[in-house]
């Protein structure tokens, strides 16, 4: 009997225990109530709690949580259908409100996200809507992030995973980046032809004033050549009429001009009686 009652006094304290006892995992938030009505949020490690008197209400993860947005059709403002989808992330950051604002606050995140979108997209043009990606998805962080504070969470970004037109505009877009891919080449090509031509061109320009150069340095060397003649012939000159003079100053040095000049004169007129008869 008496190890009956201690039996049963043992599976009562360990109920007691394991309902007073909670340990919270690290980057979680557990909302506890006492008697239906919120008492507070267990920090992660070891909490005690009242039993039968607290309650573990609701249990959050602190994590950043990516969720998918489902796929919607979307209408772009020159009336075109686009199946569009996306991912979302986001956080919890007051696990109260996150308890107590909405009844599903994921739902609640997953609908704003599908309205924002078409908002947003129905504000552009197909053309639009593939350059400014990142300006979506920015509009549509600031949208749901304004709302979701009542939640107590913190929308951190959205990606648009795919953005598809219908067919026929698929099938068009596909020609026109065909089109355009075949005029880039069409202009490099051109481009090329253009650079070739431009390099010949400036390689004949250079080699003709590589040959103008070398006819003008020619030209150029000739004349220093004959200068330089014409100045050692006047040098010479010059030497030799400085000799002469020399010597007339010497003793003697006249008479011998005199008789140089006299013999001069005898052939000369010898030259002359020649030439006469």
């Amino acid at each position: 009997m008496e190890l009956a009652v201690a039996v049963v006094i043992l599976i009562i304290a360990v109920i007691f225990i394991a309902r007073s006892v909670k340990v919270v995992p690290q980057q979680n938030a557990w909302v506890k109530e006492r008697l239906g009505k919120y008492a507070g949020t267990l920090a992660p490690g070891l909490n005690l709690l009242v039993p039968f008197i607290d309650k573990v209400a609701y249990k959050h993860s602190l994590k950043e949580i990516p969720l998918d947005v489902p796929s919607q059709i979307c209408i772009t403002r020159d009336n075109t259908q686009l199946q569009v989808d996306g991912i979302l992330y986001f956080q919890v950051t007051d696990p109260m409100r996150a308890s107590y604002g909405s009844s599903n606050y994921i739902m609640a995140v997953t609908q704003l996200a599908q309205t924002s979108l078409r908002s947003v997209i129905g504000k552009l043009e197909l053309d639009k809507t593939f350059e400014e990606r990142d300006i979506i998805n920015a509009q549509i962080v600031q949208a749901i992030d304004e709302a979701a504070l009542n939640w107590g969470v913190k929308v951190l970004r959205y990606e648009i995973k795919d953005l598809t037109p219908p067919k026929e505009i698929l099938h068009a877009m596909q020609a026109q980046i065909t089109a355009e891919r075949e005029k880039r080449a069409l202009i490099a090509a051109s481009e090329g032809r253009r650079q070739e031509q431009i390099n010949i061109a400036t390689g004949e320009r250079e080699a003709f004033i590589a040959r103008s150069e070398g006819e003008k340095q020619a030209v150029i060397n000739k004349a220093q050549g004959e200068a330089e003649s014409i100045k050692a012939v006047a040098e010479a000159n010059a030497q030799a009429i400085e000799r002469v003079a020399s010597a007339i100053r010497q003793p003697g040095g006249e008479q011998a001009v005199q008789l140089k000049v006299a013999e001069k004169a005898v052939e000369a007129y010898s030259q002359v009686a020649s030439d006469a008869t």
